[in-house]
């Protein structure tokens, strides 16, 4: 039997029910997340101490989500017990999906790994650190049918003085160099359409820039204001060392990358 096409359903409840029925009756899918409108994508790494409260909030949201949604945890390496939570949590959670890399390679290539996973017509992005509430998802998707990547600006930041600072400096070196027009790139909070990140050229490093490398396709990004939290578990993997340096030499990197990029659109065919 084919995989049916559940992403025009209106609710989550829609989708896990026939889901239900499917695995009753011994249907096999390839990959569910091409079963709904919006994949979550989670990286994370060494993040236990927060896993519960990540299962919590995320389970709320695809209550009220305003297309039908999943999660895919993509664990990148983790050498505490986060990916036996994040399995525990996949068997008690319907919509709830997992990847676990055989090694830490970094936010860059987990977020790779994730879109590579991804089958849904959009993806969407947030760290395991709860930052960001998954809620605001729905005021970017509210955009969805304009814009080929909708980000968030982080309102009110809850960061010590020693991160905004570096964080503002890095955005604005960012803007002076690149000059992409984007407010606040490190916002994790985004959703992009899973065709236009396909197209992302990915290198360590590339997710300083996902809404400069999607505009490289002609592409419009979309800046909305969302709200943050402080930390309440858990460590920051990033100090002054990756939020300055690194981002220094990156953007020489992505200057020489656009000068280079391929862009090309098909305009006839016969091949399906």
């Amino acid at each position: 039997m084919d995989t049916p096409d559940l992403s025009k359903l209106e609710n989550n409840w829609e989708v896990e029910y026939i889901l239900l029925i499917c695995n009753e009756n011994n249907y096999s899918f390839m990959n569910q997340t091409a079963n709904y409108k919006l994949t979550i994508v989670v990286p994370v790494y060494n993040e236990q101490a927060s896993m519960h409260r990540v299962e919590q909030e995320l389970a709320a949201y695809l209550n009220i989500a305003v297309v039908p949604a999943c999660v895919l945890f993509v664990n990148d390496g983790s050498t505490d017990k986060s990916l036996e939570f994040i399995q525990e949590i996949c068997e008690r959670q319907t919509a709830f999906f997992y990847i676990g890399l055989q090694q830490n390679n970094g936010l860059s290539s987990a977020l790779k790994a994730g879109i590579d996973t991804v089958q849904s017509e959009w993806m969407g992005y947030m760290d395991a650190d709860l930052q960001t509430t998954p809620e605001d998802f729905n005021q970017l998707l509210q955009h969805a049918d304009q814009y080929e990547m909708v980000i968030g600006i982080r309102v009110g930041r809850k960061d010590s003085f020693v991160k905004k600072a570096s964080s503002r400096i890095a955005n604005g070196y960012r803007r002076l160099m690149i000059n992409d027009g984007i407010e606040d790139t490190g916002c994790p909070l985004k959703i992009i359409r899973t065709a236009n990140a396909r197209q992302i050229p990915f290198f360590n490093g590339m997710h300083r820039f996902l809404p400069a490398l999607v505009q490289l396709q002609k592409a419009t990004v979309k800046q909305v204001p969302v709200r943050h939290f402080p930390r309440l578990e858990g460590r920051s993997k990033y100090h002054l060392f990756n939020r300055l340096v690194g981002p220094f030499f990156d953007c020489f990197a992505f200057r020489w990358m656009k000068k280079r990029y391929i862009n090309y659109q098909i305009e006839l065919k016969n091949v399906e």
